[in-house]
């Protein structure tokens, strides 16, 4: 029996080894070496832990609970958020974008994805656990299987998705864990000190003129969609939808022009919950506010909750905004304010209505995009210049003179989105963002990757180019054709409109697939008029929601050797209706290229390329020469107008019988049959 024991025992230890392993996250290379400090009460090393003990006394005293879990979010589920709510990163040192952080007395956890991993590892102290976003060990299982006595987990409501705190609330319970809403936000109720002040701009109105359509007429489309749904009233809870429903645009988010809102729409009336203090007298005569039969009502931005709460009372359904592909639907606070089960989870209506441009909308956005490729025709044309004659660049340096070129330009009204700029192994990383201690000197021994976009009155841009000021190698060629080669390939395409997102995004990856490589990120995103819009060309997401004519969305295939360097290339392509039916009665949809910036002729291997994809980057070359070369011309911005003429010279689409021979055998890695062969594939099986 004895024996027995000790056998048992070894077991349970190795067990708990294993188990140990399992929880401790990412391999921390910086921390090997040091002696492990225990995060404790009272201990105050640094301002991270000190922050970290006041927590710890709220969770005890006022909340009465064993641990706290902490999302990157603000009370609008926005990806991006301003300095004031960054309390993710007040409570961590932790700047990534992404993150979910669960603190309990003794211990602390981060998860984020794949892009800030790196950054994690570089910015948190060696007391912090590190995992990544959708990987084993979840939260909950961190919390319930780790090694404290954790019983009773609190979070704000108002900071996480609803579908989230389901998830989390149904995982905890499997752990025997309680999860309980905390009101009062903790990290509030301690950042007393030092916290930047919320942004105060006020609130502007968006002209028809670049709108294309009345405020009035949008809400009356928005009825009509409640209507079918047959639902009284819904709670809008997006800050774009607000933004494009009333032509309203802010400043509160950084890089998207959108200020904090909330609405309730009715059949009859609509509330707009926001900081009366930005609301101008402008803003009043735009939304009627002071007529008799005003169709919105100004309310405080904290009434929320409380009107829910008492509308709902006689209101018998109401739609609440579900997930979908980029938007993370309503909090589980919104949903906690209704006291009766009255909620019709749907996508909201207004994501459709916003990604599909009416005419004024379109024509804005190809203006905006001729003006954006002038003022990086110009960067590029400077850079060159500037380099030749001995000035030295900087990914940061070159960052900021993109961003000055750019907001130089008429109708600027801010940036899409930070400006990346990645120099040789940077490029290599897919989610790279320069900073002070990673900004690397560029010279011509390596591939530059930058990516940019601008905001302007009539449009957005997203673009990406991948240059090189010396000599690129054979290798790099052939890589950049082939990415160059999947970017046409999907342009190109016409398809019928019941094609899923899916289903086409096999055209951009197949040079890549035929390497046997890929890319993690998606092929693309909506994007539009001072917005990015909710639609997604990725394999892996089962949006099914198909394109419509009138959407316009990027198109960004990529190539990453990591230590070595990346290629991407990014245009914006616009979802056209054809005349052809397909024989089911389905209508043909082909794209319109929108972006009109040069690809770099010295990566170009040619002979990698089909005469069709040689016509199509001739043809485009030529709309460059003829739009954007207009527009250089009469504004005199001469050394961006000959650089731009030096870089679209004609290709010539015929190969001569010896390069033709010397192609042989090279094919197979980009031939358009294997893309055919795995894009029927996907089309069939209804990805």
């Amino acid at each position: 029996m004895k024996f027995l024991h000790i056998i048992l025992f070894i077991a349970a230890t190795y067990l708990n080894h294993i188990s140990c392993e399992h929880f401790i996250g990412i391999q921390r290379k910086n921390c090997e070496g040091r002696t492990k400090i225990h995060i404790r009460d009272g201990y105050i090393d640094n301002p991270i832990h000190r922050r970290l003990s006041k927590l710890r006394e709220q969770m005890h005293t006022r909340a009465e609970i064993d641990a706290y879990i902490i999302t990157s979010f603000d009370e609008h589920l926005n990806d991006r958020i301003q300095e004031f709510d960054e309390r993710h990163k007040y409570i961590s040192g932790f700047s990534g974008m992404v993150a979910t952080i669960a603190v309990t007395l003794k211990s602390v956890a981060l998860w984020t994805d794949d892009r800030f991993i790196e950054l994690a590892n570089e910015e948190l102290d060696c007391d912090w656990h590190i995992f990544k976003m959708n990987e084993s060990p979840s939260v909950a299982d961190w919390l319930g299987q780790g090694h404290e006595s954790v019983g009773r987990v609190g979070a704000d409501p108002k900071m996480v998705p609803h579908v989230t705190w389901d998830a989390w609330k149904k995982n905890l319970s499997n752990q025997g864990l309680i999860l309980l809403s905390v009101e009062n936000n903790l990290v509030d109720n301690i950042w007393t000190k030092d916290r930047p002040e919320p942004r105060q701009f006020s609130v502007k109105v968006y002209p028809q003129l670049y709108a294309g359509e009345k405020w009035q007429s949008k809400l009356q489309r928005l009825r009509k969609a409640l209507k079918s749904h047959d639902a009284d009233a819904m709670v809008i809870t997006s800050l774009t939808e607000i933004a494009y429903l009333l032509n309203l645009r802010g400043y509160d988010i950084p890089y998207i022009p959108v200020f904090k809102a909330y609405m309730l729409v009715t059949s009859s009336t609509a509330y707009l919950y926001t900081n009366k203090a930005k609301i101008t007298l402008g803003i009043e005569l735009h939304l009627k506010l002071k007529e008799l039969d005003n169709l919105v009502s100004l309310r405080n931005y904290g009434n929320i909750f409380d009107d829910i709460r008492k509308f709902s009372q006689r209101w018998r359904s109401v739609l609440v905004p579900a997930p979908s592909s980029f938007d993370h639907g309503a909090s589980e606070a919104i949903y906690l304010a209704f006291s009766n089960n009255i909620i019709v989870e749907k996508v909201s209506p207004v994501i459709y209505m916003r990604a599909q441009k009416n005419e004024v909308e379109k024509e804005g956005m190809r203006r905006a995009h001729i003006r954006d490729a002038a003022a990086m025709c110009e960067v590029f044309a400077y850079l060159e210049q500037r380099y030749l004659l001995g000035d030295s660049f900087t990914e940061l340096s070159l960052a900021d003179k993109i961003d000055s070129f750019r907001l130089s330009t008429n109708f600027s009204k801010g940036l899409s989105l930070p400006t990346m700029v990645a120099f040789g192994s940077h490029a290599g990383q897919p989610y790279y963002v320069p900073s002070n201690k990673t900004n690397a000197q560029i010279n011509d021994e390596n591939l530059i990757l930058i990516e940019s976009g601008g905001q302007y009155l009539d449009g957005t841009t997203d673009v990406s180019r991948t240059i090189h000021l010396g000599n690129p190698t054979a290798e790099q060629k052939k890589i950049y054709t082939n990415v160059l080669i999947g970017l046409i390939r999907l342009s190109m395409l016409q398809f019928p409109e019941n094609m899923r997102p899916a289903g086409i995004d096999a055209i951009a990856r197949g040079p890549q697939w035929g390497m046997g490589k890929d890319y993690p990120h998606a092929t693309g995103h909506g994007i539009g008029c001072l917005f990015i819009t909710p639609s997604s060309i990725d394999y892996n997401n089962q949006n099914k929601h198909p394109f419509r004519e009138g959407y316009f969305f990027t198109a960004e295939p990529s190539y990453y050797r990591p230590g070595l360097y990346g290629v991407r290339l990014e245009n914006v392509l616009e979802v056209n209706e054809m005349q052809d039916s397909h024989t089911n009665s389905e209508r043909f949809l082909n794209f319109k290229t929108v972006t009109l910036l040069p690809f770099e002729p010295k990566l170009i291997d040619r002979t990698l390329m089909s005469a069709p994809e040689k016509k199509w980057l001739n043809d485009y070359n030529a709309k460059i020469r003829e739009e954007v070369g207009k527009f250089l011309k009469e504004n005199m911005k001469m050394d961006a107008f000959y650089w731009m003429m030096n870089k679209t010279q004609h290709v010539i689409e015929y190969l001569p019988e010896s390069e033709y021979k010397a192609r042989a055998g090279s094919q197979l890695s980009c031939s358009p049959n294997v893309v055919f062969v795995v894009v029927y594939s996907l089309f069939l099986i209804k990805l």
